[in-house]
């Protein structure tokens, strides 16, 4: 995948530095939204690194600590179950990616995003299915993803009954299930149409 970033550098030969920004947790009835950006090194090659949804717990973690080893810098950041609510999630996808980028003390000349536009004071390149072809978004992609799912792991201590441990608050049958025995916790989105139509029953 890093031909992709090689490519681009060919186009834009004045391009020294990328960053990949990507997020997990987008379509869950429950839980932060996490946002990951990354930076790695240009001559950086790992085939392993993919859309973190096509590998295992364990290669994603595997994967984590390396990106993390290797890495020129990169930034994390939580955006909160309201704030997810109040922007709604695509918006906060983009919110999230802004903010990761500002906190890189390593200033990247491209943010390369998965299809997300961001405001004009960014210089980035939004991609299409970008967690599949652009190494630095797949990175990105892997660290939101691994420190979500901790977090989630983490919820499901406080809140069992939706075994978030498992499911990380997508609706998967066992959690709607859940939801409309046990009702909501303070985790769950109540923007998002199974959600509200629990709520109007």
């Amino acid at each position: 995948m890093n031909q992709f970033e090689q490519d681009l550098l060919k186009q834009y030969p004045q391009v020294k530095i990328f960053s990949g920004s990507d997020e997990a947790g987008r379509g869950c009835l429950a839980g932060p939204l996490v946002v990951a950006t990354v930076v790695l090194p240009l001559d950086y090659f790992n085939p392993a690194i993919k859309d973190s949804k096509k590998l295992t717990a364990l290669q994603r973690e595997q994967l984590f600590t390396e990106i993390t080893k290797v890495a020129l810098d990169y930034a994390i950041y939580t955006v909160s179950v309201e704030q997810v609510e109040e922007m709604n999630p695509k918006q906060a996808s983009i919110f999230g990616m802004e903010q990761t980028i500002q906190m890189l003390k390593v200033k990247p000349d491209l943010n390369l995003t998965d299809a997300e536009k961001l405001s004009v004071h960014f210089n980035y390149q939004n991609i299409i299915d970008g967690d599949n072809l652009s190494q630095s978004i797949g990175a990105a992609s892997i660290l939101a993803k691994v420190t979500r799912d901790l977090m989630m792991i983490d919820y499901h201590k406080r809140y069992p009954v939706y075994n978030f441990k498992n499911n990380k608050g997508y609706g998967t049958k066992e959690h709607l299930m859940a939801l409309q025995k046990y009702g909501l916790c303070p985790l769950h989105r109540k923007t998002y149409a199974p959600i509200k139509k629990l709520l109007k029953k």
